[in-house]
């Protein structure tokens, strides 16, 4: 039965949602005040959950003993840990429209932790995760090593979806075989992720006993997530954010849709050339930022470069894909994303607004305007794009997700010799775009370093 508190939620929610029924919100706008959104509740948090990293000597190789993709990154060495809990308490069940169909949902799910081992090493800013399931697993897509461990970001894994949940339980019964977001079943449309999701955040802010940050204090909590993360995202911004509490600082849709609302929440929307199919795209405005990375793929070359080992250990192998173009753009999406998240900071923070960037190009036909080799025009442009030594794209066709992988060909050493003249030219050029890129903000200088001193791997051969 629900309780009167909860019966009052639900005449709030109609009322909130009789005021959006009004007409869509617009740039500029002023939201209505919320009256009495619905708390968040604290869940329950159990952890660390005991085990061994894989390999330890100490204990058994098998799976039961380690989080599930648990990283290969040697974060001590980083001053970092991994660490996983469990969370549990009831969550609330709504519609992809905001309806909220039901109260005081008993639920329990897992959140992944990488964080600084010490206060001195973290900046104060947790990136909270939606983890992506469209492979049937949960898919920390959006954990980038370098960029996150070196800007000193606490990074949380949070399992809120059906699909990932279950996958955990078949792949260790021992460790997870307790989970459930479904409520027994009853509510297998994820209706319960975006409670599941705010409670984590919820779970991520509290402090002492077992908070899993530990001693780490927070200032500000983003809410992220990678495509069809990004996609719930979105519903949770725009239908069921309007009628509970606001747990998160800002969001930052990455790769996936954005939302259409304007929340007090500013929301940041970073896209790979694969994603960019209209030149129809929303403004920005003083809450939403969108940005377009030239010559990128959805899931690019160092996403799966990372993970191939860890689902060859886990699952037995990795996946191979029959493309039908080479696979895997080589442009580093995850350098303007991690940029994307110090802007977002600050803009939650300081009220700093993050410069806007130009859009990709789009031909008189509609379809994505190219230069002489095949590059996009337009949008964010990285060193692999203006100093190219590769066909790097966004597109690509055949089985499974190849249409998600992009394209790289690298360019023969004539064509180099041809484009350049010589390797003094060519690192001229990845400099030059470089410093360009982080002039306008799109870009971080240790990722530019990077660039540079991969640049001068190129082979340009023999004259």
């Amino acid at each position: 039965m629900v309780s009167l508190v909860k019966a009052s939620r639900v005449v709030v929610a109609g009322v909130v949602a009789a005021g959006l029924a009004a007409g869509p919100a617009h740039a500029g706008a002023r939201e209505a005040p919320r009256s009495a959104p619905a708390p968040v509740p604290v869940p329950a948090v159990e952890g660390p959950v005991p085990g061994a990293l894989p390999g330890d000597p100490a204990a058994p190789d098998v799976r039961d003993t380690y989080p599930w993709l648990s990283t290969d990154v040697n974060l001590a060495a980083r001053g970092y840990v991994e660490q996983e809990f469990h969370l549990s308490g009831a969550a609330d069940a709504y519609s992809t429209t905001g309806e909220l169909l039901e109260a005081d949902v008993p639920y329990r799910t897992r959140i992944i932790v990488r964080r600084p081992a010490q206060q001195a090493r973290f900046n104060g800013t947790v990136l909270a995760e939606w983890q992506n399931v469209t492979a049937g697993y949960d898919l920390d897509a959006l954990w980038s090593a370098d960029q996150i461990t070196r800007a000193g970001y606490a990074w949380v894994g949070v399992s809120a979806q059906r699909v990932g949940v279950n996958q955990l339980r078949q792949w260790s019964p021992a460790r997870y075989g307790g989970l459930d977001v479904t409520g027994g079943g009853r509510f297998a449309a994820d209706e319960l992720s975006y409670d599941i999701f705010a409670q984590a955040a919820r779970a991520v802010r509290a402090r002492g006993g077992t908070a899993p940050l530990g001693r780490l204090r927070p200032d500000t909590v983003l809410a992220v997530g990678a495509s069809q993360s990004a996609s719930r995202m979105t519903v949770y911004y725009d239908a069921v954010l309007p009628k509970t509490e606001s747990v998160f600082d800002g969001f930052a849709n990455i790769i996936g849709s954005a939302p259409t609302r304007v929340g007090p929440e500013p929301v940041f929307q970073v896209l790979s050339e694969t994603d960019v199919r209209s030149p129809v795209r929303p403004a920005d405005t003083d809450r939403f930022r969108r940005w377009e990375v030239a010559g990128s793929a959805h899931s690019g070359w160092n996403g799966q470069q990372y993970r191939r080992p860890l689902l060859a250990r886990d699952l037995g192998s990795a996946p191979v894909y029959d493309c039908d173009r080479p696979p895997f753009s080589h442009v580093p999406l995850h350098h303007v994303i991690a940029a994307a998240y110090d802007h977002l900071t600050r803009w939650v923070e300081r009220g700093i607004a993050p410069p806007s960037a130009p859009p990709l190009e789009f031909d008189a036909d509609g379809s994505k305007a190219r230069d002489e080799l095949g590059l996009a025009r337009g949008g964010i442009r990285l060193s692999q794009v203006e100093a190219p030594t590769a066909l790097n794209d966004g597109d690509n066709s055949g089985e499974s997700f190849c249409r998600l992988f992009g394209t790289h060909v690298p360019f023969d050493q004539a064509k180099l010799r041809g484009l350049y003249r010589n390797r003094g030219r060519y690192l001229a050029g990845v400099a030059l775009a470089d410093a360009d890129a982080l002039r306008k903000g799109y870009l971080l200088p240790a990722d530019a370093a990077q660039n540079l001193k991969d640049a001068a791997e190129v082979d340009f051969g023999r004259r």
